[in-house]
């Protein structure tokens, strides 16, 4: 079912049944956007639950404010990068806390307001910021980044085949004049894609807009910054649920958790343990929770979304 504000919660029920929720519990939705995870977690908590939610971007507080208004007292809402969040969340007196949620994707609302500039189907100014408050845009990327770092940056975070024929278009148009709009930096991708590859899978500008707004955002820097601060937070039997929607952020996912779950590091041939390290956590979801066919139905966006989950021993 299609969220307020024109945004679909990914993974909804399986990412909110995975939190394990306690009724007076404390939890932390990291990227609220929408608010469609945090409502469904009010939804359960009893008189003295909590949810404190942390956003970046200005517009995504104002719709989470106006969603969970009912909630009264029961909601917290702090402007921030999700990497800042424990920070943030010692700010206020919050110490210890029962789960985390952390949504990587991009918001509905975002990718469907037009001025913002995530959109390859809506003609724009090239910007891609979560926040406002940011300095560097894509319109910095496009049109002030090299090629080799523009290929590399489409290639690694966009997995895109055709990564130096597009950097080597992009850089060869804006000799003439910067490029500013999200249409002719599409048009300018698609130029640089053989037409056999246009017609087939999805949009041609599709991985590179994806690249763009990962490098914008600093999106892949702060997840395993995000994953080690907030971790330590939990309650034993605490929860961290996160979705990711690309392979690049699902691999620094498994790993952080998976390293939670180490223990001993000493060489086999030691006969005791002198590291005197500790499992910190147990994996919950042995492989990744994927969007059933119904949601997909619902919402193609979905496709990519990948949910895992980490408990604190």
């Amino acid at each position: 079912m299609q969220e307020n504000f024109g945004h679909y919660s990914v993974l909804l029920n399986e990412t909110v049944d995975l939190l394990n929720i306690k009724k007076d519990g404390t939890y932390v939705d990291c990227t609220i956007g929408g608010a469609g995870h945090s409502n469904e977690v009010l939804k359960r908590l009893g008189d003295g639950g909590r949810l404190i939610g942390i956003d970046r971007d200005d517009y995504a507080l104002e719709k989470a404010a106006e969603r969970l208004k009912i909630y009264g007292d029961k909601v917290t809402l702090l402007k921030g990068n999700f990497a800042s969040a424990p920070e943030l969340l010692g700010n206020i007196g919050i110490e210890k806390i029962d789960g985390v949620i952390a949504d990587l994707g991009v918001s509905s609302f975002q990718l469907d307001n037009a001025d913002r500039g995530f959109s390859y189907m809506q003609d724009a100014p090239l910007d891609m910021r979560m926040s406002r408050d940011d300095t560097l845009s894509a319109y910095d990327v496009v049109n002030g980044y090299d090629e080799r770092e523009l290929s590399r940056i489409i290639d690694s975070y966009g997995e895109e085949r055709y990564a130096k024929n597009i950097a080597r278009k992009i850089c060869a148009s804006r000799e003439d004049a910067p490029i500013k709009s999200t249409l002719e930096l599409a048009d300018i991708i698609k130029s640089a894609i053989p037409a056999k590859n246009r017609r087939e899978g999805p949009h041609p500008a599709k991985r590179t807009f994806q690249a763009l707004r990962i490098e914008v955002n600093g999106e892949l820097d702060v997840i395993g910054e995000m994953i080690s601060g907030m971790f330590p937070l939990l309650s034993p039997g605490g929860r961290m649920a996160i979705i990711t929607f690309h392979s690049l952020e699902d691999r620094i996912v498994k790993h952080a958790f998976l390293e939670l779950t180490k223990g001993c590091e000493c060489p086999p041939d030691f006969p005791v343990c002198v590291c005197g390290k500790k499992p910190q956590g147990i994996i919950i979801t042995k492989k990744p929770v994927l969007p059933g066919e119904k949601e997909l139905e619902e919402n193609p966006r979905s496709r990519s979304a990948k949910l895992r989950v980490c408990e604190k021993i």
